[in-house]
């Protein structure tokens, strides 16, 4: 289910970008490249590439002259290193280069993801449920991103079989699953304080004892913390990676304020705040409302604390942000409990049905999820 609607939407994806060939006049960093592919390993692809390549190098360079909201040199410390390492790993195993290994890392990761979220899902209404959810994975807004050099995947198949092995009261999986999350994007802070929680409760209920649960609040920040240390010992500054996002990509917490002011200009079709791209902009507070309608649905369901803690938590972090909002289809992917009350819905209808449905917004995913991110947005 997931790899045919993946194909049927990278094929509308390809074919878009082919019969545009507004590639070809962009910068190969920036969503161009000589083959319709190439766009693939652009923008935070070829950050990625460059890591795996080369390793990292952390410094915080000011801009000469800069004023703005950029004063800093872009650099690599600002991406997680988990992905980029697996990435050099495929790459030496294979003889690939860091453009295909990242790919296969990436493709292989996503279908890790589809069976867990699938696994997830099925405990709330049966396979077909998962299923369902599994195809909702392949489509989403921001689904553009499984197949390409991004780290997204491979961030959401350790966040959906860390929720479930909590689940499961598999409690150091848990953790070193949660470990492995945090040293591949910087989002894991949710699903830390969400396994963290979960097993709060799980000592306070005495149900697996002490020593599990504890181990699993103990193993969740080790990655996420193990990054941001190295990168501000090596910068001088302890609060270096934070300076960096600000600095170079204008992405810091400023409590929703940027948020707000894009739901409030895009309706009425202003484009007077930070870092407008339109259609993008449009998908986004498209999937931003989305969530937020799906989010009591999910509440009336009374899913485990961990995935409902995941999911508020993740909601926080990405509105509560300023950034290129155009991203935030692709920011919200994490977002698979939300599959559950539309999945639960569609079970109803049986699996040709369900495909036929499915398929047609896979089709459309290749406009909304693909080409809108790489050529029409900022990735």
């Amino acid at each position: 289910m997931y790899g045919t609607l993946k194909l049927i939407g990278f094929g509308a994806f390809m074919y878009l970008l082919h019969s545009t060939g507004d590639y070809r006049r962009k910068n190969p960093r920036y969503g161009g490249g000589a083959h319709a592919w190439d766009v693939l390993a652009s923008w935070d692809g070829w950050w990625y590439q460059q890591i795996a390549e080369h390793g990292y190098h952390p410094a915080l360079v000011p801009l000469p002259g800069a004023t703005g909201l950029i004063t800093l040199e872009g650099n690599s410390a600002a991406f997680f290193p988990l992905y980029p390492a697996l990435m050099r790993l495929v790459s030496e195993l294979t003889g690939l280069g860091p453009y295909g290994a990242g790919l296969l890392v990436s493709v292989v990761a996503s279908f890790a993801a589809a069976l867990g979220i699938h696994a997830v899902t099925a405990r709330f209404g049966g396979r077909r449920t998962g299923l369902a959810a599994a195809g909702l994975w392949a489509v989403w807004p921001g689904s553009g991103v499984e197949w390409a050099v991004y780290s997204d995947s491979l961030y959401v198949a350790l966040a959906v079989w860390a929720c479930h092995a909590v689940m499961s009261r598999r409690w150091l999986t848990a953790g070193l699953l949660t470990c492995a999350a945090g040293l591949n994007r910087p989002t894991a802070a949710a699903l830390i304080a969400a396994v963290a929680v979960a097993a709060l409760l799980a000592l306070h209920r005495r149900e697996d004892g002490i020593r599990r649960p504890l181990a699993a609040m103990v193993l969740a920040p080790l990655g996420l913390l193990a990054h941001l240390g190295w990168v501000g010992h090596r910068m001088g500054d302890y609060a270096g990676y934070f300076r960096l996002q600000s600095g170079a990509w204008a992405h810091e917490w400023d409590f929703g304020r940027q948020t707000l002011d894009v739901l409030t200009s895009v309706p009425v079709g202003r484009s007077d705040y930070l870092s407008p791209w339109p259609f993008a902009d449009m998908i986004g507070v498209g999937v931003v409302l989305l969530a937020l309608c799906l989010l009591p649905l999910l509440f009336r369901i009374r899913p485990p604390a961990v995935l409902t803690l995941h999911t508020v938590l993740t909601l926080v972090l990405v509105l509560g942000s300023q950034q290129i909002f155009g991203n935030v289809s692709r920011y919200l992917l994490p977002l698979f409990p939300l599959f559950i009350p539309p999945a639960l819905a569609l079970r109803r209808l049986g699996p040709g049905y369900q495909f036929m449905l499915l398929g047609m917004a896979a089709l459309a995913s290749g406009s909304y999820a693909g080409y809108a991110l790489f050529e029409l947005g900022v990735p």
